[in-house]
């Protein structure tokens, strides 16, 4: 990828976990559950199901921050390879602007890379706000994940 624009966020991530176990922690709304979210936030609500076209929502809380709520629409989905989806937060957040994530997915050595860009923001400084944000709750897909992982190992499925 060329160098980003400010109005771009990019963020990848290595897991030790193949990429069709990492993809369908993707598709399925029960264990994304379990990750989504900033690490000091817990997911509470998510309609999310990877059709095109198809709506999605969600919310989440914190002691520090209380409930916040977003959505956005499924735009595109191959399997084991690409998400595509928008992003908003709720009216109330002040960041009105959607924006659209890409979340690729690819294979190395055994382990799943995983890039996640989103864009357009609407300044930097919001931009910016977003990346403490989606790293904590990468933080927390990775420890998911990697015991599932090792779990599939012994024989259980995700």
């Amino acid at each position: 990828m060329s160098a980003l624009r400010d109005d771009e966020l990019l963020i990848e991530r290595e897991f030790n976990a193949p990429v069709p176990l990492v993809f369908r922690l993707w598709e399925s709304r029960d264990h994304m559950l379990r990750w989504w979210g900033p690490e000091k936030f817990t997911a509470i609500e998510l309609d999310w199901e990877l059709t095109p076209g198809r709506p999605w929502r969600g919310a989440m809380t914190s002691t520090q921050y209380g409930l916040s709520r977003f959505g956005g629409v499924v735009r595109e989905v191959a399997k084991n390879k690409r998400i595509v989806f928008t992003f908003k937060w709720d009216e109330d957040s002040g960041q009105y602007c959607d924006t659209l994530v890409t979340v690729t997915f690819a294979e190395k050595d055994g382990n799943t890379v995983q890039t996640f860009h989103q864009t357009p923001f609407l300044s930097v400084a919001i931009r910016d706000s977003h990346i403490g944000g989606w790293n904590s709750l990468f933080n927390k897909q990775r420890i998911y994940v990697e015991n599932f992982a090792v779990a599939e190992r012994y024989g259980f499925r995700a």
